[in-house]
């Protein structure tokens, strides 16, 4: 582990973190570090907006005096020198401009299809993939020679995709995928036993059996404190199905584009006996898409919203005033924990907690059955010193296994497509996104096009 030397307490970690000039993960990742006892050392930020990994240095170092935690930011100019000797790399980064992803999200618009997120699959899927797999390739090149034996954390979209990336390139990679979206469907399961049974129940209570692709994950069996909560299932998604259930104190889905009242997870509930395990407006895409999208009115009918990238536009410019505001000390960054698991699995990583269980993404090793060898599946893993070992995690239904082994088939041609730079196999898995099942074959061809043009600029040595 880059020299460190296992104790109770470890201050001389280096964390690489690429796509540091963040405003969303690298402020989150900053306050979990801050909050984490036993930990400390040197978070190196490198961005291509080296401005911006500048300024969260900033924001980082004043959090740590505020707050005493023991570690250093600081700003990279290059990749190579973040990375040397990291412990730890996390990637998240945005790959293209927000003008790449209207293209990606909103294009296909003209010819009936609609996208909730378009980061995954579908045709905003496959056009993101073109342009990050490349980058993604560079990024395991440079942590082969830079850090081989340093743990990866991955938080970029296409998550599948860029997962399978890194280990296609550097095969001894300690590469997972993170994502939380199955915490959501975690405490949705919460929100049953509170709602039908008047018991309280936390998140890390319950066991769950998680497989799938990113995304695209299902629940197959679940307990609390061992008692079997299948029957429970059944009896809320009878009772919700219709209407949707919204938590108390959330938002309603028409006033913020990231919630849903779970209609889609419930529906996959009562077709394959099986709880959809990810966000709806992310399930939704993995469909044929008149099923669930089609029109924002039939996602309207769904309990969901499209997410449009002009509000992520907008968004964008209150994130960078607040990142203003934060270097400057004007505000600052509260501890309330995000939530997410990264820092938790640094820790049991150093031998520091007691090993865990949570769902990661990894190469199909069998851990997930009846789906093809090397895909990047998401799944169960066992996390603890030094080690993250998959857990076997049975199949999905045979009618839902159909089709997430088409996506798994998509994932790996995506993959050998981006390797040969060849535009031709992306095409023919462009082709065969279930959500453009319903496009003629011109269209797909005039879909494709239009698209890529749209991102020429990062897909200059693909043939076509």
């Amino acid at each position: 582990m880059g020299g460190v030397v296992m104790s109770e307490n470890i201050h001389d970690l280096t964390i690489a973190y690429i796509g540091g000039g963040s405003r969303g993960w690298a402020w989150g990742l900053m306050r979990d570090l801050a909050a984490a006892e036993g930990i400390g050392g040197t978070v190196a930020l490198y961005d291509i907006d080296q401005a911006a990994a500048g300024q969260n240095a900033l924001i980082g170092n004043r959090l740590s005096r505020k707050t005493g935690a023991s570690w250093t930011y600081r700003a990279e100019a290059s990749l190579e020198g973040a990375l040397g000797g990291a412990d730890f790399v996390i990637i998240s980064i945005l790959p293209g401009t927000f003008a790449e992803m209207a293209s990606d999200v909103h294009a296909p618009e003209a010819y009936g299809v609609y996208q909730s997120v378009g980061d995954s699959v579908g045709p905003g899927g496959v056009i993101r993939a073109m342009r990050t797999l490349p980058m993604y390739e560079v990024i395991a090149q440079a942590i082969e020679r830079s850090c081989p034996d340093g743990w990866v954390i991955n938080y970029t979209n296409p998550m599948a995709a860029c997962v399978g990336c890194l280990y296609r390139v550097f095969p001894g990679i300690k590469a997972i995928g993170c994502c939380h979206e199955v915490f959501g469907a975690q405490h949705l399961l919460c929100e049953m036993l509170d709602v039908l049974e008047g018991v309280r129940a936390e998140r890390c209570e319950l066991e769950t059996n998680v497989l799938g692709v990113n995304h695209y994950t299902v629940i197959d069996r679940a307990s609390w404190r061992g008692l079997d909560l299948s029957g429970l299932i059944a009896r809320f998604a009878e009772r919700y199905w219709a209407t949707g259930y919204t938590p108390p104190g959330q938002e309603d889905y028409r006033e913020n584009p990231f919630t849903y009242a779970h209609r889609v997870k419930l529906d996959m509930y009562k077709r394959y006996g099986v709880l959809g395990a990810a966000g709806d407006r992310h399930l939704a895409e993995f469909f044929p898409n008149p099923w669930y999208l089609g029109s924002a009115e039939n996602a309207a009918s769904w309990t969901f919203g499209l997410t449009p990238v002009s509000w992520r536009i907008r968004d964008l410019e209150d994130r960078l005033a607040r990142a203003g505001r934060l270097a400057s000390g004007q505000e600052e960054l509260d501890l309330t924990p995000t939530g997410e698991e990264g820092v938790k699995q640094i820790k049991a990583l150093l031998g520091l907690t007691p090993g865990f269980v949570t769902n990661v993404n990894l190469p199909n090793s069998g851990q997930f059955a009846g789906m093809p060898g090397g895909a990047i599946v998401e799944t169960n893993a066992y996390i603890s010193k030094d080690s993250i070992k998959p857990i076997f995690s049975g199949s999905q239904p045979a009618a839902l296994a159909a089709v997430t082994r088409r996506h798994c088939e998509n994932q790996l041609a995506m993959s050998q497509a981006a390797a040969l730079r060849d535009g031709k196999l992306a095409f023919e898995v462009f082709c065969n996104e279930p959500a453009l099942g319903g496009l003629s074959m011109p269209d797909l061809r005039a879909l494709f096009d239009t698209t890529t043009k749209n991102t020429a600029e990062y897909l200059k040595d693909w043939k076509f």
